[in-house]
């Protein structure tokens, strides 16, 4: 990009307000044109609390700001907890096809074959045997519903719960759960609240798996060393993008993993200011919460 329109870096170049105005449509519009050379970066969004309201509905001006940074040349695609099923309809709306998508807490990473259909093939997986996870948490949450993905992205669950897709998916008694391998678990009391799950995970220990707590009162578990960072360092090298032209914006303890990825490899990590306090330290930058449009906030910035 070229900066002979503006001022030497350090010096201050006063202008008449209509040339000021013409100065800044220019390098608005020079931001978005392809023909001048930018750097790429790899943006990852979390879906549930940082695009997404609790009733579904899109944060503020997201879209916008999502076509805004494709404009000007980067990779926007999706980091996520929800498995393809849960994540594909969001995609369409937010009106992205990336190359790569992080589904399932980065254990399922799936590549475009077409994008108008938006049809994807599982490109990577990550499995491991749930049985001696599920008995140790079925002793202590034993009224709790329960969901696994298997790895050709079928599920299996033991009773409906109203704000799951079970679109792929079959009831099947707990026992039938932990007969095969799994890309990850997911276990949801409706009467117990988030803390409660923080508090059991540090009463029992969960070994050689790892674990998140959602926004809403479910813990998902993932093959152990496995978080959304494992499956997004795959397509930035695939990619070939430099780690430092890294942009992540979540909300949750599902993204504590990549925040550190990112800042690690000198990028960027954004919490949305409504997650919790141990989540916003793990980022480098907070931006507005979802119901004021905190990821267009920096979007529109780039």
């Amino acid at each position: 990009m070229t900066d002979a329109h503006l001022p030497a870096t350090g010096s201050i170049k006063v202008v008449a307000p209509k040339k000021a105005a013409k100065l800044v449509e220019r390098v608005a519009r020079d931001t978005e044109n392809p023909a001048v050379a930018t750097e790429q970066l790899l943006i990852a969004l979390d879906i549930d609390g940082t695009v997404l309201l609790e009733d579904e509905s899109l944060s503020p001006g997201v879209v916008d700001a999502v076509e805004h940074a494709h404009r000007a040349g980067h990779e926007v695609m999706i980091a996520t907890g929800r498995s393809w099923e849960g994540t594909r309809g969001i995609m369409r709306v937010l009106g992205v096809a990336p190359e790569f998508v992080v589904c399932s807490n980065g254990a399922v990473v799936l590549k475009r074959v077409e994008a108008d259909e938006l049809r994807y093939d599982r490109w990577h997986v990550e499995t491991f045997d749930p049985s001696a996870v599920l008995e140790q948490l079925r002793e202590h949450l034993p009224d709790a519903r329960y969901l696994v993905e298997l790895p050709d992205g079928r599920r299996l669950y033991t009773e409906y719960l109203e704000d799951w897709n079970l679109t792929n998916a079959r009831r099947v008694p707990f026992e039938e759960l932990g007969s095969q391998q799994v890309c990850r678990i997911v276990v949801v009391s409706p009467e117990k609240r988030e803390q409660d799950f923080v508090d059991l995970v540090a009463r029992i220990g969960l070994n050689h798996v790892s674990y998140a707590v959602g926004w809403t009162a479910w813990l998902d578990i993932a093959p152990q060393g496995i978080d959304k960072s494992t499956g997004l360092e795959l397509v930035r090298t695939e990619l070939d993008i430099d780690p430092a032209h890294v942009l992540v914006i979540g909300d949750g303890r599902n993204d504590v993993g990549m925040f550190r990825w990112a800042l690690d490899n000198g990028g960027r990590a954004v919490a949305m200011a409504q997650g919790p306090q141990e989540v916003r330290d793990a980022a480098g930058e907070t931006t507005s919460s979802v119901h004021e449009g905190g990821v267009a906030e920096v979007l529109r910035r780039l």
